[in-house]
């Protein structure tokens, strides 16, 4: 039996759940902006992940337009820098849902800052419906607020919407003790708990985005984004990349 065999006949290990995109996966290899091949690719996973009956909610990031943080260290005032970064994230998501819908999955996004003409407001309830609806929800301007990056977003829109898990799509296959691309040595972890992500500062998200997940027991994986059918994999409950948890 193939691996497509395998996953064809496979089944959800969840019902709803939340993906985090950086805005980086959208370039591909481009310096700068956005792929129209890799966000064609990363469309196609997530239809993919979608057909098994799991609902999907996404967030993503800005950084391959935009990066409020660094923009905001070289002078700029910190919480303009992170407006800018937000609307960064919109057209990203604008971008994502286009190529989406391509694929006939219907897709709302809503966006925590109000811009009628080209998405829905945030409300939580209306974010309920769609999923159960069968809609793909990309939320779009982070938490509305400077100072928070998605991926506190990530964690705070997985818990309003009862998600049972936030998936962490990055480059690299999991969570290590150093980098995996400058020491060959580092040492991956299968399961790793809050409290050591936060003790030993291993950047898989940010220190408020992991407290939050922590505090309110809500289980993140770690996975390559770029190996293909990784999605539908982590949606199957397959042992990939590393499972954040509780002590």
């Amino acid at each position: 039996m193939t691996e497509n065999d395998v996953l064809q006949r496979g089944k959800p290990a969840y019902k709803r759940v939340l993906l985090k995109l950086s805005g980086e996966a959208l370039m591909g290899s481009s310096p700068f902006g956005i792929s129209l091949d890799a966000i064609e690719n990363i469309a196609e996973e997530i239809v993919e992940g979608h057909e098994l009956g799991v609902e999907i909610a996404l967030v993503i990031g800005g950084g391959n337009i935009f990066r409020g943080v660094s923009i905001a260290s070289k002078g700029m005032e910190r919480a303009s820098a992170d407006y800018m970064g937000m609307l960064a994230t919109v057209i990203n998501a604008l971008a994502l849902q286009d190529a989406i819908e391509k694929k006939g999955l219907a897709t709302r996004v809503l966006s925590a800052i109000t811009m009628r003409e080209v998405a829905e407001p945030y409300i939580r309830r209306r974010a309920l419906r769609h999923l159960e609806k069968g809609r793909l929800v990309i939320f779009a301007a982070g938490t509305g607020n400077p100072y928070f990056s998605t991926d506190t977003a990530a964690a705070l829109r997985a818990m309003e919407i009862g998600a049972e898990i936030l998936l962490k799509a990055t480059k690299v296959d999991g969570v290590y003790d150093g980098d995996p691309m400058k020491d060959k040595n580092a040492r991956k972890f299968e399961k790793v708990t809050y409290s050591t992500i936060l003790e030993r500062h291993l950047g898989v998200m940010d220190s408020t985005a992991i407290s939050l997940a922590r505090d309110n027991r809500l289980p993140i994986v770690v996975f390559n984004l770029f190996q293909k059918r990784n999605i539908r994999k982590v949606l199957c409950g397959e042992q990939i990349g590393t499972r954040v948890e509780g002590d």
